[in-house]
């Protein structure tokens, strides 16, 4: 009798010790089911915040080869790995360290901005992924705030659009006085010689866009 006793507590505790079980199981599976969501998105926005930043590098070796060729007439870059080692003059620059991952697609294809008989002018993600940044971009980005998609984030030079309608400029006509065309980009422009990487350029590791979630 004691025996049979001892085997029902027995029973007992074994079920209590596998409801327990069961609940701890469910339980942690509703913590992930809420968790994973979560992550998903804060990790996007880091990518976002690194786009940003990536963007705006070869944004700024693009300018920066274009105001380092030498000639009267500007050009761009024929490819992306020319912002790497720039051969067009005596000295060899550097204006870009390294071509960055695209962090939305983990890949090196970007898209790249051209125009006829100029040359690369901006990049952009391939992804079509809809952002979830929707405000406080910097001055320079504030229409991304009205993007569809990472593809609409262009980082492109401000005078890639209008570089082939300086080409086709009207001649002076005759009595005109014949002065040199302005340079709009001549305010951004380093110093002769400077490093592109000397102005402007963050501290290593530290992205200013992170500042603006």
């Amino acid at each position: 009798m004691v025996i049979n006793n001892h085997a029902g507590h027995s029973c007992a505790e074994q079920g209590y010790i596998y409801l327990w079980a069961l609940f701890a199981v469910a339980l942690a599976g509703a913590v992930l089911a809420g968790v994973g969501p979560m992550w998903q998105i804060e990790s996007q926005r880091q990518k976002e915040i690194e786009l940003l930043y990536v963007g705006d590098q070869f944004k700024r070796a693009i300018e920066s080869y274009y105001n380092n060729s030498s000639g009267k007439a500007k050009r761009y870059p024929e490819s992306l790995e020319q912002l790497l080692e720039d051969r067009s003059s005596l000295v060899i620059k550097r204006h870009l360290r390294k071509i960055f991952r695209d962090p939305m697609t983990n890949s090196l294809d970007w898209g790249l901005i051209e125009q006829a008989d100029v040359g690369i002018t901006g990049i952009y993600s391939r992804s079509d992924k809809a952002p979830l940044k929707r405000a406080n971009f910097p001055e320079q980005y504030s229409g991304f705030a009205e993007a569809k998609s990472y593809k609409d984030w262009k980082f492109v030079h401000a005078g890639g659009e209008s570089e082939t309608k300086s080409q086709r400029a009207k001649t002076p006509q005759a009595g005109s006085p014949n002065t040199a065309p302005a340079n709009p980009f001549a305010r951004d422009q380093a110093t002769a010689g400077s490093s592109p990487f000397s102005q402007n350029q963050p501290a290593s590791g530290d992205n200013p866009f992170s500042q603006n979630p």
